[in-house]
């Protein structure tokens, strides 16, 4: 096991990516506190069993992220690693979108990975044995999607995040990385790209391994990344897309 007394947080972990994530790296043997606004982060957590534990939190609000630290080395003692993945979207026009919205989705979406990224170096910084900090970024940080504003805008935001943090934590040998997803078969993607059938063909078009992918797809990169597997990479984004960002055309769907 790759990960064997390594403590994690998770954010958004009650479900899609953030549960898989949290679900790998207990399989890997870690301890985890997953972190979600969501009661049902409660339930998540029992079914994950041993080693898993539950914290309620806003993790765009600075006194609920410091809550949040502190109830992991309460319960664990130490934090090794950071899963930064909670994220909301909000689909509306650009003529249209409401300023309050547009706000909301930062706040969540990258705010909240700075709050809790800076919240848990400074106790690495402070403990003097490095860790992994990693961002659920997206494909569209760098393509984009026309009704979905502030999701893009917000997602380019995160790879910059992870780039200025590698930079300025790689001294204390924390290494900060991010992934970014193509479509991946979850609630939030159910929700914002994949609420029709046109809508699945087009992604599927679009998408030259044919698939999308599932959030243990994801899971698995995250576990990569925080082992030492991945100990001379910092101020990445690793893209797991099915192969879209390589392709500048669509392709037939089968079906």
């Amino acid at each position: 096991m790759k990960l064997q007394q390594k403590i994690a947080i998770v954010t958004g972990a009650s479900q899609g990516i953030g549960y898989a994530c949290a679900e790998r790296l207990l399989r890997e043997g870690a301890q985890v506190m997953l972190a979600d606004i969501r009661p049902e982060g409660r339930d998540a957590a029992a079914r994950l069993g041993a080693g898993a534990h539950f914290f309620q939190a806003d993790v765009s609000r600075k006194t609920e992220v410091e809550a949040l630290v502190q109830a992991t080395l309460d319960a664990f003692g130490r934090i090794d690693i950071l899963v930064n993945n909670a994220g909301v979207t909000h689909a509306a026009d650009f003529l249209d979108l409401e300023e309050e919205d547009f706000d909301r989705v930062l706040r969540i979406n990258l705010k909240s990975m700075f709050l809790c990224s800076q919240a848990v170096a400074r106790h690495m910084v402070a403990r003097g044995e490095g860790g992994s900090i990693i961002n659920m970024s997206s494909v569209n940080a760098e393509l984009t999607i026309p009704n979905q504003v502030p999701y893009v805008v917000s997602k380019g935001g995160v790879n910059q995040l992870t780039r200025v943090a590698a930079i300025s934590l790689a001294q204390h040998g924390i290494r900060v990385n991010a992934i970014g997803p193509g479509t991946i078969l979850t609630e939030l993607a159910k929700q914002a790209v994949l609420g029709s059938p046109e809508a699945r063909r087009t992604i599927l078009s679009r998408t030259p391994l044919g698939r999308c992918g599932e959030p243990e797809e994801v899971a698995s990169i995250a576990a990569f990344l925080a082992s030492d597997d991945a100990s001379y990479m910092t101020g990445q984004t690793l893209y797991a897309d099915g192969g879209r960002m390589a392709l500048n055309y669509t392709v037939p769907v089968r079906e």
